[in-house]
């Protein structure tokens, strides 16, 4: 169907099968509304870290959102307060976990940092026809530029491209930071995907190829067992999280899955450079949405990790990449194709490295 010849002979203008289509909220606010002709829909919100707000595929909803979001990005509000939900919400660069003070420099942090509230700029889309496993096919491409920076401190830019293929139910997301400053900065990058109903209900199940599933505290030991499982909607439920040393293929990549039924959520990463898994599970009534979180990091904020030698530093002028990519799962094909991925890479895959988690084991 979105053969080149085919597209081109009935249109000439692929806006009306594939585009990021740029316009502005009546309060101010930038949106970007992405489609492909595949039923994935995405609204992507540059003045919140180009972050990922609404979801959704075939008009199912992939996500959760707060009233009345998305709000302005705002410093001088909470983290909690100004939090869109959506499907992305980019947690970092420097710190990414819960408030806290740094001990030498009396600096107060907040829960996950301040990408959320920084604007992206250089928005640029471009697309061609491009050559890929022997077919030509259209992809195109968002890019912007986000910096987090304060004099005489941290350095640090972030260009996130967001890639979509003509017909093809997948976004691919892939940033690279710099340390433009003359100093080391610290680096903490928590892809914080946010999941809702009806993709998270009663009987929706975590598939995960992983060595061990970990309890972060004394909360969530007791499920521990049930980890992979989620359940109804209950007033007043305590969240739970949960971090996982997953397995990688060959080429070092990983995938876990969301699935109920005949519908899912696929997320697959470069483990390299992701290496940490975090499930958040918060089932509570009203504000029912779980957790997907690759990183580089866990979410234990940047003094724990420091103590706990799992701190990544960026020397000046040194970079890093990152790619993870989202594919909703539509049918019992599937959703089956992908268990299926998924279970070989338990059976064939090694426990991803420069994974430690092994101060959590005391839990169970």
């Amino acid at each position: 169907m979105w053969t080149r010849e085919t597209v081109e002979r009935h249109s000439v203008d692929l806006r009306q099968f594939i585009d990021f289509r740029q316009s502005v909220l009546p309060g101010g606010q930038r949106v970007v509304e992405a489609y492909n002709s595949s039923g994935l829909t995405l609204t992507l919100l540059p003045d919140r870290g180009l972050d990922i707000w609404l979801a959704t595929c075939n008009g199912l909803p992939l996500t959760w959102i707060a009233q009345n979001s998305p709000f302005p990005g705002d410093a001088g509000s909470s983290w909690l307060r100004q939090f869109n939900g959506g499907l992305l919400t980019t947690c970092g660069l420097t710190h990414a976990g819960p408030p806290e003070t740094d001990p030498d420099t009396g600096e107060r942090r907040d829960l996950h940092g301040r990408y959320t509230y920084q604007r992206a700029g250089n928005l640029a889309v471009a697309g061609q026809w491009t050559a890929v496993g022997g077919q030509e096919k259209y992809i195109l491409e968002l890019k912007g530029v986000i910096a987090e920076s304060v004099l005489f401190g941290e350095q640090l830019r972030l260009e996130r491209t967001y890639r979509l293929i003509l017909g093809e139910p997948v976004v691919e997301i892939v940033d690279t930071v710099q340390n433009r400053g003359d100093l080391p900065a610290p680096f903490m990058l928590l892809y914080h995907c946010n999941v809702g109903y009806p993709l998270v209900a009663a009987g929706s199940r975590l598939h995960v190829a992983g060595e061990r599933a970990y309890a972060r505290d004394a909360v969530a030991a007791p499920g521990l067992g049930r980890w992979a499982d989620y359940d109804a909607a209950s007033p007043r439920y305590a969240e739970q999280v949960f971090f996982h040393r997953v397995k990688a293929g060959s080429d070092g990549w990983t995938e876990v899955a969301l699935m109920r039924g005949d519908i899912g959520l696929s997320f697959s990463w470069d483990t390299a450079a992701l290496p940490y898994l975090t499930q958040w599970k918060n089932t509570r009534e009203g504000v029912y949405v779980c957790g997907v979180e690759p990183g580089n990091c866990l979410p234990e904020g940047r003094n724990a990790a420091r103590e706990n030698d799992r701190l990544q530093t960026l020397q000046p002028g040194e970079t890093a990449r990152s790619t993870l990519r989202l594919a909703p799962l539509s049918g019992a094909d599937a959703v089956a194709a992908c268990q299926a991925r998924i279970e070989a890479l338990q059976a064939a895959g090694r426990p991803v490295e420069n994974c430690s988690l092994d101060d959590f084991a005391h839990w169970g």
